[in-house]
């Protein structure tokens, strides 16, 4: 397996990859796993994580396209070569960029080749605002399109992106594989999420929460400035996640907006520490603003039984429907209104209760294992 990420970051990527490399494990597979030398070790059984060495001492990978990860991806190349050259592999697995590098390989050893698609490739040059370069776009479209023609067997994380490959000419190849398995974490009770939540509410008040990164496309500055334009003060604003820098930078945000006594900044906390924080809130919220993948922590926040309010764009609208959730306008008086009704109406309530009992029945770690098993059965049906 390829993963051109820091393993393990709970990040987005990182987190998908954990969970293939458990469901084959389940299935009975071993998985030597080439990757950065960033990150913390996770033990899986029949996992063996084969580290680039530090040559170049960078200590930092950024969310998305990076020019660090060039000569890091070169580090991946010539790792795995080895590795393919004293080892005899049933096929090799990729995630991201990693596919250009698992699709030539996958030429010379002869084996089958499963490429996991988490996003466009050239789609990410514009969510991340690396390039506008046509040129540099228009390569990145051509990378991809030979990585699809040389995968046996294509796993896509939503509908968006399983319409893409479909229009390239590989649905036969393509499996979708959303990605709704949350990490381990233990059970809070309710005395501990009592407790945790005093830290930002005092009795009566109502908690509005933000999980994730402050990457431009998540909408934190829509979020921060529907915020402004709820008056209560029994009403208060909590963003878990992100760099320090990142949380001072909002931080300023909030105080230009007049807000800052009632928007709260975890920072960066542990995977296992997220359910805590969405079991405390009362409403939660994904304002994005562009993309078209499915955010991960949709299929937590509708496992949480608890109000969702997401902004009206297909990034959002691939699994969720007005049944389910708060559908908004990506504006700041529309999502304000959407904030509102969720805290407030018995109707929005019922959408959670709705949105929990679809969870627990469709997204189940039994329904994931069995799409991973016909992935594999794919690829070594197409095998060379």
């Amino acid at each position: 397996m390829l993963a051109p990420e820091p393993f393990f970051q709970p990040r987005g990527t990182p987190i998908s990859v954990y969970h293939r490399i458990r469901a084959l494990s389940d299935l009975g597979h071993e998985v030597d796993l080439v990757t950065y030398h960033l990150g913390e070790d996770k033990k899986v059984k029949n996992l063996k994580i084969c580290r680039t060495p530090n040559v170049f001492f960078i200590k930092k990978i950024k969310i998305g396209p990076s020019l660090k990860k060039i000569p890091l991806d070169f580090l991946l190349f010539i790792r795995a070569s080895g590795l393919l050259v004293r080892t005899k592999y049933d096929l090799i697995f990729s995630h991201e960029e990693g596919a250009l590098l698992g699709a030539i390989l996958s030429k010379f050893a002869r084996i089958p080749h499963i490429y996991d698609m988490h996003s466009s490739l050239p789609q990410q040059l514009e969510n991340f605002d690396f390039s506008r370069s046509k040129l540099l776009k228009r390569v990145f479209i051509c990378l991809e399109r030979f990585i699809l023609k040389n995968s046996h067997a294509i796993i896509v994380i939503c509908p968006d992106l399983h319409k893409q490959v479909e229009r390239e000419g590989y649905a036969d190849r393509t499996i979708l594989l959303e990605n709704f398995i949350d990490l381990d974490s233990k059970e809070y009770n309710a005395e501990e999420i009592r407790t945790k939540r005093e830290e930002f509410a005092s009795e009566g008040k109502r908690i509005v929460l933000y999980a994730g990164n402050f990457q431009p496309y998540q909408g934190i500055s829509l979020f921060l400035e529907a915020a402004s334009r709820i008056a209560s003060d029994r009403v208060v604003f909590l963003l878990v996640g992100e760099s320090a820098a990142a949380v001072e930078r909002e931080k300023d945000r909030a105080r230009k907006l007049g807000i800052a006594d009632k928007v709260f900044f975890t920072g960066q906390v542990s995977p296992s520490q997220v359910p805590l924080f969405i079991g405390l809130a009362d409403v939660l919220v994904s304002p994005r603003l562009s993309g078209t993948n499915t955010p991960l922590k949709i299929y937590s926040f509708l496992k949480s039984g608890k109000p969702l309010v997401a902004t009206n764009l297909w990034t959002h609208t691939q699994v969720l429907t007005d049944r389910i959730s708060v559908l908004v306008e990506p504006d700041a008086d529309c999502l304000a209104e959407g904030i509102t009704f969720a805290l407030y109406d018995s109707r929005a309530r019922e959408k959670a209760r709705l949105a929990k009992e679809m969870a627990d029945r469709d997204y189940t770690y039994s329904r994931y294992k069995e799409k991973i098993r016909q992935i594999l059965d794919k690829a070594w049906s197409q095998r060379p």
